[in-house]
């Protein structure tokens, strides 16, 4: 397990020593018309997520569990609200569709207001520090990766289950008995204005986990403030040309860097990076290196379970397993580095 400085909140949480985000969140109280413009919503959350700001140093300062009242109308009643204004012009991730979800119109993702999850389960095969983690596998992406292990279920949007907040809050809470250590949200991008109507019932303090491409556009982004206790971040690649060629999307590093960067500082952050065949130069090596000049105190993850999934096979420079001489050089490049808690 890595050093623990490096995710001391989640462990506190975990523990049930301290409150999770979206407890305090809920604490704020916020008075707002719902009629009024999404422009106003957001003037009003930029000025009270500073309340949150506050009262969350306040308590890690004390480093202390203390009794929290939920406020109505609170602080996420207005994410919430705002969330859902953003289906009507999508822009949940930073292809910015702005297509209208709630009025059956479809973007990228092919989704639309109603969210469905494919399988919720305890999982075993994450990080250790997540094990046993209790996941919840969203349909739909808003990617097209070309090596999809998930193709099953991420390019069917209409599969699965349709997501009833109230029961999938009940689900989390019998799940933390049983032995669950967070809620880990999967390919959770499109879904936001779901995920938060869930968190907004869950009746148990536990770690929230969003495991995501970190594709989500500046406005979730801010939505998430307060809501996510750990960011499983995935960073792909390195070079803008391999993330079009692969997975169908631009401005990559631009949108991942940022989105990064912001859950560094808002929140806790394990960062994965899958190794591709032969893309260790532009891609593991330059990551690496931004991370350990950006983001250095994070949890890194360097995988190397890649298979040929999918469609790999019509990209002859993919579709192979990776070499010994490949998995080397990945753990050079991370020696090399300056990361301090890297799992290799």
């Amino acid at each position: 397990m890595g050093d623990p400085k490096f995710l001391n909140r989640y462990f506190k949480v975990e523990k049930d020593e301290l409150p999770a985000r979206f407890r305090i969140i809920k604490n704020i109280p916020v008075d707002f018309d719902s009629s009024v413009s999404v422009d106003d919503l957001w003037k009003i959350h930029d000025r009270e997520i500073g309340k949150y700001r506050e009262l969350l140093e306040s308590i890690d300062s004390k480093e202390k569990n203390i009794e929290l009242a939920e406020a109505s109308p609170s602080l996420l009643d207005l994410k919430i609200e705002i969330a859902a204004r953003i289906l009507e012009n999508c822009h949940m991730c930073e292809r910015r569709c702005g297509v209208n979800r709630r009025e059956g119109e479809k973007g990228f993702c092919r989704l639309l207001e109603t969210s469905r999850y494919a399988s919720e389960f305890l999982h075993m095969g994450e990080e250790p520090e997540l094990v046993p983690s209790h996941t919840i596998f969203f349909t739909g992406c808003v990617f097209a990766c070309v090596y999809c292990q998930n193709w099953d279920i991420s390019p069917r949007p209409e599969s699965g289950t349709d997501v009833d907040p109230e029961i999938l809050a009940g689900i989390i809470k019998r799940r933390r008995y049983e032995g669950a250590r967070n809620v880990n949200f999967v390919t959770p991008t499109p879904h936001a204005h779901s995920i938060l109507k869930i968190i907004d019932r869950v009746p148990v303090n536990t770690p929230m986990v969003w495991n995501s491409n970190m594709y989500h556009s500046k406005e979730v982004a801010k939505l998430l403030e307060g809501m996510i206790d750990v960011y499983l971040a995935d960073f792909k690649y390195g070079d803008d040309n391999c993330a079009r060629k692969y997975s169908k999307v631009k401005d990559y590093l631009d949108v991942v860097k940022r989105n990064h960067e912001i859950a560094y500082q808002k929140a806790e952050i394990i960062v994965r990076h899958l190794v591709l065949p032969n893309h260790l130069e532009c891609c593991t090596k330059p990551i690496v290196q931004w991370i350990a000049n950006h983001i250095p105190e994070v949890r890194f993850n360097l995988m190397f379970q890649y298979m040929p999934y999918y469609r790999a096979s019509k990209y002859p420079e993919i579709d192979r397993h990776l070499t010994s001489d490949e998995k080397r050089r990945a753990i050079e490049i991370v020696e090399e580095s300056s990361l301090e808690d890297a799992l290799i």
